[in-house]
């Protein structure tokens, strides 16, 4: 029968340290705290099923509603709608402008250049619109322009 020779390992190095300090110190005998009371907040109201037509929804079929100024309305069944906000700048404080265009869907072709339009969030309708025109909150002045008859001969 063949031994297998086994590798021994170096004893561990006794160390110095006394046994007292390895043991875990124990609490004070002090009475545990009690538990922070939680500050209870007010209720908030509850918006009226008449106020607010999204309140009695599933909340994820609620639909994020815009309003912006229609640029465009050269497409058929669809416009462009530019939304306007103003953002903090994190450093210097000073209020920047930006802006981002939508493309909204007009069933009726009801909304001008111009026109202030209140849109809703809808399924995709095509590869950019995502929008539905909800309503039109104020129509856009109309200018009539007059052509100079001397220009035309």
């Amino acid at each position: 029968m063949v031994e297998k020779k086994t590798s021994k390992s170096k004893p561990a190095a006794k160390s110095a340290a006394p046994k007292a300090a390895s043991k875990k110190v124990e609490a004070h005998s002090a009475a545990p705290a009690a538990p922070k009371p939680k500050k209870e907040k007010a209720p908030k109201p509850a918006a009226s099923p008449s106020t607010d037509p999204r309140a009695s929804m599933n909340p994820l079929q609620k639909r994020r509603v815009l309003v912006g100024t229609v640029v465009s309305d050269k497409m058929q069944k669809t416009i462009v709608v530019k939304i306007d906000r103003q953002v903090k700048h994190g450093l210097y404080g000073k209020y920047i402008a930006k802006s981002r265009r939508f493309q909204v869907h007009d069933e009726n072709n009801t909304a001008k250049v111009g026109d202030l339009v209140q849109m809703i969030e809808s399924r995709p309708l095509s590869r950019s619109k995502r929008w539905a025109l909800q309503s039109i909150v104020r129509k856009a002045v109309q200018v009539v322009e007059m052509r100079d008859e001397a220009q035309t001969v």
